[in-house]
């Protein structure tokens, strides 16, 4: 069958009905949860799995992975006033963590400020719980002040958002991945219902209360992703769609609403009987907001296994993923798919033709790259999957609904989702009748060129211009490459050689991903030597600082490098343990982050130093001075390596290049 739109056969209907049924099964009976390798994940798998023989998929089956399981059933706190009445009965949010109580126990609560180091000085903690405020988005993440309380021997911390996440409404709770052990015990409350208890507390310094909790990490249990599939005529070709069906709360935008519109593409697709040529996958994916304890990477743990361990062989035959996240809000008046940079080109001459729906987003539609870690698309790309994601983090949504009892039904809508059924649901189309993967690595290597800073190019000789120079050899052939390739595809003619074209695209795709692909300590996706180079800028402040005396202004250079904003203000013991676990775990556990950052700078008692000597007014820096003179010279090295990685790199990318280009020259279009 010609390719043809699929509006005619859109249910959006349909989508909202399967995303509200996912709801039914719920790790806590209020709240909801579905967490990885649970009870309530493992039924809401059944249903999916039911639901794609319904509609008419093949080959349905569920993919067995490992997870370390949690499951969240319930965590009531109560305190009553000096007569006896109850003062407050608040229902607390879970992390992934370890905490039975068997019943009501009573517990002494004491009010730790921010959790740090600091806000610990002159209390007794020593099996209590605390109470501390925070913000994950400005300040730091969850582990920190959780792993604080535990090193300090609280019993348990209950964090309560102050800003970041969860600031719809007072009485919004707030879940994220907890990225830290599970014996380091965490509970989220509202804002409201830590009013009540910090006004009371200014009263005294401790209050007795009662918890009743139950949550439970398991680890190395067992979790199914659920395939089918929508057989093409090449079944070595295959174009993948994810979502994952694990949530905190309802999950209802996270991830429901994204399940349920990949089925709904795919009902629509199989009801127009379109017959693909490449084999389309559905796979709706487990613990994807959680699934390994005690590592820095611990979500997408179900993508990651999927394609690393479950089904390595699609590594090379999945031309495209399209993954679908919270795609039934509007994220902003403009909307975007977020890709891997290869497909920029592409895509932005795919969706130029796509009528956008202006009740849904009065701006248009473009194209951002490059991947970023925050969803299951990441995995898939590094393993040599080019990914796609429609754009979902450039809002409030993010600040105000995400990952509380407010994201759900309630901020549905339809033209929003409507339009992303068509638009996916016609980019589907538009890949399967490609010939040759629409690879563009010119982007690829723009974006590398724009990262490098000339300015540097004096610490290391002729290495920054001996980059530049091979990023723009290498971007102008991505471009030769790319022309040759789109003829191909706009001709409709397969050339004989287009199977191992395809293959060495492949391989470029996956050797960029390993060679290119870094990350900093917030996660930022960017170049190997984008890390260091902003060391080196942070650093050589620093010293200027020191130079004309000014601690304060050395403090807040050090800030900026690596992780050392932690030394600031947690115990040397924590800072230490969230350093050394991404530098001492095995790859299995680091998942996706696994060896992408390469270099780090300890400066915590440096810090410490520091600190010390403003606080006294001290202007001898003698030996801070020495401290970071060697940090810089290290860091040059670093530098040093790094440009001559990337040189060496790009290299082999532009020989892979080379072939395909000796394949067009040939004339086999």
């Amino acid at each position: 069958m010609e390719k043809s739109s699929i509006l005619p056969w859109i249910n959006t209907e349909y989508s909202y009905q399967l995303a509200k049924r996912m709801e039914q099964f719920r790790s806590h009976p209020e709240l909801g949860y579905r967490p990885a390798g649970s009870k309530a994940e493992f039924a809401t798998g059944e249903i999916l799995r039911e639901e794609m023989e319904r509609i008419g998929l093949r080959d349905v089956h569920k993919d067995q992975i490992c997870v370390d399981a949690w499951e969240f059933h319930k965590a009531e706190l109560v305190w009553r006033r000096a007569d006896g009445s109850v003062g407050l009965r608040s229902l607390l949010g879970g992390y992934q963590t370890t905490f039975q109580t068997d019943g009501p126990q009573e517990f002494g609560l004491v009010y730790v400020g921010k959790g740090t180091a600091a806000d610990y000085e002159g209390k007794d903690v020593k099996g209590k719980l605390v109470l501390a405020d925070i913000n994950q988005r400005d300040e730091w993440w969850i582990n920190f002040p959780v792993y604080q309380a535990y090193v300090r021997g609280a019993a348990a911390l209950i964090a309560v958002q102050e800003g970041g996440f969860a600031e719809i409404q007072d009485e919004a709770l707030n879940a994220q991945d907890i990225a830290g052990p599970a014996e380091a015990a965490a509970f989220s409350m509202s804002r409201s219902d830590a009013a009540v208890l910090k006004q009371a507390l200014r009263e005294t310094p401790e209050l007795r209360v009662t918890l009743d909790a139950d949550s439970t990490v398991t680890e190395k249990q067992r979790s199914y992703n659920i395939i089918g599939t929508i057989p093409g005529e090449d079944p070595t070709q295959m174009i993948l769609l994810s979502a994952h069906y694990d949530s905190y709360f309802s999950g209802f935008q996270d991830d429901n609403t994204a399940v349920a519109m990949m089925f709904g593409i795919a009902k629509a697709l199989i009801d127009s009987g379109y017959r693909p040529k490449k084999t389309i996958v559905i796979a709706a994916l487990a613990a994807e907001e959680w699934g390994i304890v005690n590592t820095k990477y611990d979500w997408s743990t179900g993508a990651y296994q999927q394609v690393f361990q479950v089904r390595p062989e699609w590594q090379g035959r999945v031309v495209a993923d399209f993954n679908f996240e919270l795609p039934a809000h509007a994220h902003g008046p403009k909307d975007a798919v977020r890709s891997v940079y290869e497909y920029v080109h592409f895509l932005e001459q795919a969706v130029a033709d796509i009528p956008v729906d202006p009740a849904a987003y009065p701006e248009g539609l473009e194209v951002h790259a490059p991947i970023q870690t925050m969803s299951d698309d990441f995995s898939m790309a590094i393993a040599g999957i080019p990914s796609m994601v429609n754009e979902f983090t450039d809002s409030s949504f993010m600040e105000t609904h995400y990952h509380s009892q407010f994201d759900n039904e309630a901020y549905y809508h339809e033209p929003v989702y409507r339009f992303h059924h068509l638009l996916y649901g016609t980019l589907i189309q538009k890949f399967d009748q490609l010939i040759l993967p629409p690879m563009d690595f010119s982007a690829l290597f723009e974006a590398m060129n724009r990262s490098i800073d000339l300015r540097y190019a004096g610490l290391v000789g002729e290495l920054g211009a001996e980059l530049d120079a091979v990023t723009k050899e290498a971007a102008a052939l991505g471009h030769t490459v790319y022309r040759w390739i789109a003829s191909v595809n706009a001709s409709g003619v397969t050339p004989s050689r287009a199977g191992e074209c395809t293959e060495i695209l492949m391989k470029a795709f996956r050797k960029a991903q390993d060679s290119f692909v870094r990350l900093d300590w917030q996660d930022t996706v960017l170049f190997p030597q984008q890390a260091v180079r902003q060391n080196l800028t942070h650093i050589k402040d620093a010293i200027r600082c020191l130079e004309e005396s000014d601690a304060r202004g050395a403090l807040d250079a050090i800030y900026e490098i690596d992780n050392n904003c932690y030394a600031f203000q947690f115990d040397e013991e924590v800072f230490n343990y969230f350093t050394d676990y991404v530098f001492c775990q095995p790859k299995e556990r680091l998942q996706w982050g696994a060896g992408r950052i390469v270099h780090h700078e300890n400066l915590y008692q440096l810090v410490q130093k520091l600190k010390c000597k403003a606080e006294a007014g001290s202007v001898d820096f003698e030996e801070e001075l020495r401290i970071l003179n060697r940090v810089r010279k290290n860091q040059e090295e670093c530098y040093k390596s790094d440009l001559e990685y990337m040189i060496r790199e790009t290299n082999n990318i532009i020989q892979s290049l080379k072939q395909i280009s000796a394949i067009a020259d040939g004339k086999e279009c």
